[in-house]
């Protein structure tokens, strides 16, 4: 017996279920996927990346957006809640909702067993059609581990650091990140050490 077809959405479609949902889902290609949960430590990393860019944003024109601002890849067609977002200048939207970003400058994923493939592969195929994209930025969240993708020309550059003495530099934003910073108050379990100061 085969299986029954998936519904196929447009995009208008998509966006008026998005706005009236109680949780967040993904659209690519006619398909709405359903996106899950996040631990502890991911939320914590997240804060904690918001609060250090918020705060270096005072008084600039720059913005920085924790998880619930969507994000259109117009180029491949891709609706997506990045971790974290920040736009230095001004901000380009989808529509007079002011709820989907056309134009993010950096993007930071925190990592998870069941999202760092996609994350690494496929998404970051679709984030690098974003003209306006620099920096991509991924975040372990079971160990110390940042991998920063910097633009350079038609390419990209990885630079990876992996102590808490190590700084994360974001020269587009005119913005950096100390590892301590990003993983301040984060457990790692598998070390039994408890949290990181």
């Amino acid at each position: 017996m085969a299986a029954p077809p998936k519904p196929y959405y447009t995009p208008e479609e998509y966006l008026a279920r998005e706005r009236g949902a109680a949780t967040k889902s993904e659209y690519l290609a006619g398909e709405i996927c359903a996106m899950a949960g996040a631990s502890e430590a991911h939320n914590t990393i997240a804060a904690n990346i918001v609060r250090q860019l918020g705060n270096q944003f005072e008084g600039r024109p720059c913005r920085v957006y924790v998880s619930d601002l969507r994000v259109r890849v117009a180029a491949t067609g891709l609706y997506t809640y990045p971790d974290v977002v920040a736009v230095c200048g001004p901000r380009e939207f989808d529509d007079d909702h002011h709820d989907t970003l056309l134009n993010p400058t950096v993007i930071f994923e925190v990592l998870s067993p069941t999202t760092e493939a996609y994350d690494r592969g496929a998404k970051f195929a679709h984030y690098w059609r974003l003209a306006s994209l620099t920096d991509y930025v991924l975040v372990a969240q079971d160990r110390v581990r940042v991998d920063h993708y910097a633009r350079q020309g038609d390419g990209w550059f990885v630079t990876a650091a992996s102590t808490l003495d190590e700084t994360l530099r974001l020269a587009a934003i005119d913005g950096e990140l100390a590892l301590a910073a990003i993983y301040a108050n984060v457990e790692f379990p598998a070390l039994g050490d408890g949290p990181l100061p």
